[in-house]
């Protein structure tokens, strides 16, 4: 009789491992190749991730913050008329000495435009203050020329620590068009 061709050749069936080894394998194919494994991985995974929020939810959120009291040096390192910017970025403020309805004095800016709340820059060329979102101008001494800005920059509290050298309190802060520049906190006579 002549041979039969390969594709019809009957494919022989390899024996199933027996004993344990045939066992664990079958039920690791049951468990990870099955719909029933698939939901309970889920469920698994769903579980661990909601016990992980739950330790996340007893420890408190902790905002670290610079200090609202911290000092910038002695009143002689400034020169007259300067503008101090080294401590824009850490503390949001410039520390000035310039003449103030005819008196020097040195005074703490809040580096908030009054506008829409933008950082403005130094200009020191120009000697202003100058908002780059929209444009408002403001002089030395934090009073508003130009732009959209509807006030005077505020000013920090200011005083002559023990040591000598200046403090600033951020925690207090002075307006212009209230008329609490006056007030002695918020500038150091030179």
């Amino acid at each position: 009789m002549p041979e039969r061709p390969s594709f019809r050749r009957s494919q022989s069936v390899q024996p199933a491992a027996e004993g344990r080894r045939g066992f664990f394998l079958s039920m690791v194919g049951v468990l990870f190749g099955s719909y029933w494994a698939t939901g309970l991985t889920s469920l698994v995974v769903t579980h661990l991730l909601w016990v992980l929020g739950l330790a996340r939810f007893m420890f408190p959120n902790v905002l670290t913050e610079p200090p609202t009291v911290f000092k910038v040096g002695f009143p002689s390192e400034l020169g007259e008329g300067q503008v101090q910017t080294k401590f824009k970025a850490q503390f949001g403020v410039w520390i000035v000495e310039s003449a103030y309805e005819g008196q020097m004095e040195i005074y703490a800016l809040k580096t908030v435009c009054t506008h829409l709340g933008c950082t403005p820059n130094w200009l020191e060329a120009e000697q202003k203050f100058k908002c780059p979102c929209h444009g408002s101008g403001f002089y030395k001494d934090g009073v508003n020329f130009e732009g959209p800005a509807p006030r005077p920059l505020e000013r920090y509290a200011i005083r002559v620590a023990d040591d000598g050298q200046l403090e600033v309190d951020k925690s207090q802060t002075f307006q212009e068009e209230m008329g609490q520049w006056s007030n002695p906190a918020c500038f150091v006579l030179v």
